[in-house]
């Protein structure tokens, strides 16, 4: 493949633009950061003309693949009415009793336009509600780039404190230190050390954040009864249990991974998936909570919040994703079962020690992992150099996927692409 117009733009954009990106994430590809330009149903070009498979799908959003005509058009349409009128219109009512139809915690709604934005009014709304001020967390858990979010995603483990009470570490320079006071960190898919932290902090846990998936780190299920195990703990202790759903949201299922698992939290925040593409998040939950919002006794606010057109896109993406009983679901999460499944047979067949985990719709690969996966911790065993070869040789395919193994699957992935792909992961793992 040829890549010099990437180059040659990226060189460009340096010269205005810091390490010539917008989001620090994309610097990872290689040779370079790549540039685009167009993407239509399962497929993406580059600005060289290379053609991909995306299992990349912009990092999650685009669920329903690129470009998805209806979404499209609904925006196409309300477009013509109006951008933003700094009041309330009738879309958003649609789209909010759409969502509040599928979700099962979604008593009530809040758009806005981030997930980071979503998972920060949700840990702020349980602060408020209870009169606490602590957050327990997990290690390895991604919920976004704010100052009080951004902890313990990938911490070094030569700083990171036992694993029975890890130290509160910021992922980045620049943040406040003094966040961690009120921050309790434990690994994931352990009861015992949760219920242990409770006993720890008494009174002062207002909630327990948690992905339902461990998408961003491992594509780590957990362990049956560990979910449950929270909900039980949050209600004995007065703590509020959420979810962030910013990936498995009607990714997982329609009514996200809460569905999925038929554990319901109190709050939950949802954001790639939801909107075809468009830049709209949520935070959901029960009434008795998110009343705190609608009489301004807690701040939720956004100039962006509930934009005309970005409604449009979600009450389009949510409709196409729950017709025909949820079809287009059911075909997506069947191309995920038949790569994943696919995927393991290629490693079998060469010899290789080939891990894959998660859900049809997202799922994780990795090599020669040294013990079971549960956690942040376990996780770091897996051969990272192993899958960047793997990952490089399916670029060179015309597979594009995430550095680092995490596989988002659309519903507009064929067959021709499941046997495409699995054909070149055949050629690719010989390479690890």
């Amino acid at each position: 493949m040829k890549f010099e117009k990437s180059k040659q733009l990226w060189e460009r954009a340096s010269k205005t633009c810091p390490g010539g990106i917008h989001s620090n994430v994309r610097k990872a590809w290689q040779p370079h950061p790549m540039f685009y330009e167009r993407g239509e149903g399962s497929h993406i070009w580059d600005v060289d003309g290379n053609e991909f498979i995306d299992y990349v799908l912009a990092r999650g959003p685009l669920l329903l693949g690129h470009s998805p005509k209806p979404v499209l058009d609904a925006v196409k349409a309300q477009l013509d009415r109006g951008l933003m009128y700094a009041g309330q219109h009738e879309l958003e009512i649609q789209a909010s009793e759409k969502f509040c139809s599928l979700v099962p915690c979604a008593e009530m709604v809040r758009f806005s336009g981030s997930g980071s934005e979503a998972t920060h009014a949700a840990m702020r709304l349980a602060r408020a509600v209870t009169g606490r001020t602590k957050i327990l967390r997990f290690e390895g858990h991604y919920h976004g780039w704010f100052d009080n979010q951004m902890w313990n995603f990938a911490p070094p483990l030569d700083k990171a404190g036992p694993r029975e009470a890890p130290v509160p570490l910021p992922a980045t320079a620049g943040q406040n230190p003094n966040e961690a006071d009120h921050l309790v960190i434990r690994p994931w898919n352990d009861l015992t050390l949760v219920e242990e932290a409770f006993r720890q902090n008494p009174g002062q846990i207002a909630g327990v954040i948690t992905e339902p998936v461990m998408c961003n780190t491992g594509g780590i299920l957990p362990k049956p009864g560990f979910l449950e195990g929270l909900r039980d703990l949050c209600t004995a202790h007065g703590a509020l249990l959420i979810f962030d759903e910013v990936i498995t949201g009607f990714r997982v299922s329609l009514g996200g991974a809460q569905q999925y698992f038929r554990v319901t939290p109190d709050l939950a925040t949802f954001a790639k998936g939801m909107a075809g593409g468009f830049p709209v998040s949520a935070i959901a939950g029960k009434r008795q909570y998110m009343q705190a919002f609608g009489d301004l006794t807690v701040t939720h606010a956004g100039t962006y919040n509930s934009s005309a057109p970005y409604m449009a896109a979600t009450l389009a993406a949510m409709n196409m994703l729950s017709a025909d009983d949820g079809a287009l679901l059911k075909h997506a999460h069947d191309m995920g079962r038949q790569l994943m499944n696919g995927i393991r047979e290629a490693g079998r067949r060469a010899g290789k020690d080939v891990h894959v985990r998660g859900v049809g719709t997202v799922f994780h690969v990795s090599f020669n992992d040294k013990e079971e996966i549960v956690d942040y911790r376990t996780s770091l065993g897996k051969d990272a150099a192993a899958y960047d070869r793997f990952w490089l040789a399916l670029q060179d395919r015309g597979i594009r996927t995430v550095p680092g193994g995490l596989w988002f699957v659309s519903t507009a992935h064929t067959p021709q692409d499941v046997q495409q792909t699995l054909d070149a992961v055949a050629e690719a793992i010989k390479l690890v």
